[in-house]
């Protein structure tokens, strides 16, 4: 029943992205999710046991325990977009143990948000599911705005309410990006000796990214390069935005590409387009999950459904969707996290 629920929310794309053949990055060459992943992956790493412990921790939590997928419910959005933006569709979310309740009763691996937010809640919760404290923000309250991240607090805070892992965001592309990068890679070594793991949220913001009327932030070719910056400070999972278009190098003229990137290594298919992310993941060793977007009303279960399904079909290991889960009544943020969930568990979606 739930391939055929998720074949009618795919609607008349469900063929286009049931159906596809990779030919660009074979499967072969990724290092793809399963029960054995963390294992698998981090065994022969310079990261911790206790490090591996907290991804088992995230990993073997909710309904996709023990598949090599995660759905994670990210609610920092409250600074990030401000918390009347954010919660003013659902005002329940204002108080953060519902954030956390959702996150238990819709099966999620893992609940990501501010040091107030888990902090406020931390000897009730923390021990019944995976903390990932997140350590860095836009304040976006300086008028006029000014887009940069800055910590709020210390990893050893993060540490002592018991969280599994510390997220991060780095405005990739920003005038701000080199001491961004500077400061998370020093967190980042931080929490792994203190045996957290890492998710950093890998986003791109410059104004010269927009050429010609189209906008290159989500483009494959600079979005992969920032995942491939990420891993490059030992994020231990990546949070990215879904490609949708390619050829940002090219477009703007700047930096360094190749022809192959765009001929062998990627097409004009979504699940192409994400193919070339993961492999910039170091072909899958550091998990790809993709973020749900911005709750848009009817479509947010069908939208949620066709993400998940390109981004498994393309080798990455889930979803991070909070708008379009809690900025509704909780049952149906419940039903859409589930439905997520869903496209993990189904045998009959594979590997493209």
């Amino acid at each position: 029943m739930s391939f055929q629920k998720i074949n009618e929310l795919l609607g008349a794309n469900a063929d286009g992205l049931l159906k596809h053949e990779c030919k660009t990055v074979s499967r072969d060459m990724l290092h793809l999710p399963g029960a054995d992943f963390v294992d698998r992956i981090f065994s022969i790493s310079n990261r911790s046991k206790n490090v591996q412990d907290n991804l088992k921790r995230i990993y073997n939590h909710g309904r996709l325990s023990g598949s090599g997928y995660v759905s994670i419910l990210p609610v920092d959005q409250g600074i990030e977009h401000s918390a009347g933006a954010s919660f003013a569709p659902n005002p329940i979310y204002f108080d953060p143990e519902n954030i956390v309740k959702l996150a238990i009763e819709g099966g999620c691996n893992a609940v990501a948000s501010t040091y107030g937010v888990l902090g406020s809640v931390s000897k009730k919760y923390a021990d019944k599911i995976p903390f990932i404290v997140k350590i860095n923000h836009n304040e976006f309250l300086t008028y006029p705005n000014k887009f940069d991240q800055i910590m709020f607090g210390t990893v050893k805070s993060a540490y002592n309410m018991g969280a599994a892992a510390v997220g991060a965001t780095i405005y990739f592309g920003s005038d701000e990006s080199s001491r961004q990068i500077q400061e998370v890679a020093k967190a980042f070594e931080e929490a792994h000796e203190l045996g957290m793991a890492t998710i950093l949220w890998c986003y791109l913001r410059n104004t010269g990214f927009k050429k010609d009327g189209k906008d290159y932030h989500t483009a494959a070719d600079l979005t992969g390069q920032a995942n491939h910056l990420g891993v490059t400070i030992q994020a231990d999972i990546i949070k990215q935005k879904l490609p949708t278009n390619n050829g940002g190098y090219t477009a703007l003229n700047f930096g360094k590409t190749h022809p192959k990137v765009y001929s062998e290594l990627s097409s004009d298919h979504p699940i192409d387009l994400c193919r070339y992310q993961v492999a910039n993941c170091y072909m899958g060793r550091m998990g790809l999950i993709n973020s749900g977007g911005e709750s848009k009303g009817a479509s947010d279960l069908s939208d949620a459904v066709t993400t998940a399904v390109i981004n498994k079909r393309a080798g990455g290991q889930g979803l991070i969707s909070g708008r379009k889960a809690f900025q509704k009544p909780m049952k149906d943020g419940i039903e859409l996290l589930n439905m997520i969930q869903e496209v993990y568990l189904s045998n009959d979606i594979t590997i493209a």
